[in-house]
């Protein structure tokens, strides 16, 4: 296990996923993403790229926040990435790891979790 706190230092797919993420980019999203890959927010399973697509078009669409980078952790497996919250929602701060599987050049499992 290696402990990467530079953005830079990211596997580009990470990167381009979370700032795609951000910007609600479906399209710069999926493409980071096998065909049958998984995401898990809030305990919900979005699975492949037609309910992926869905969950990152409306992803804290009702909210207003910004993000911050606050490192990761990276493992044979692939890339936790931790990302600080805050903005309009309830609580009004989160932060949150983002547990990333990587396959081959592309992800094919995203955890997202407190």
């Amino acid at each position: 296990m290696t402990n990467t706190t530079e953005w830079d230092a990211l596997p580009t797919t990470v990167r381009t996923f979370m700032t795609a993420l951000d910007a609600r980019e479906v399209d710069h999203a999926l493409a980071t993403l096998t065909t049958n890959a998984v995401v898990t927010d809030e305990g919900h399973d979005y699975t492949g790229h037609g309910e992926i697509g869905a969950w990152v078009a409306k992803a804290a669409a009702d909210f207003t926040y910004t993000t911050a980078f606050t490192g990761a952790t990276t493992t044979e497996a692939g890339v936790d990435v931790g990302q600080h919250l805050e903005g309009d929602f309830p609580g009004g701060v989160a932060d949150l790891h983002y547990r990333f599987t990587i396959d081959g050049a592309l992800i094919s499992r995203v955890v997202i979790e407190p």
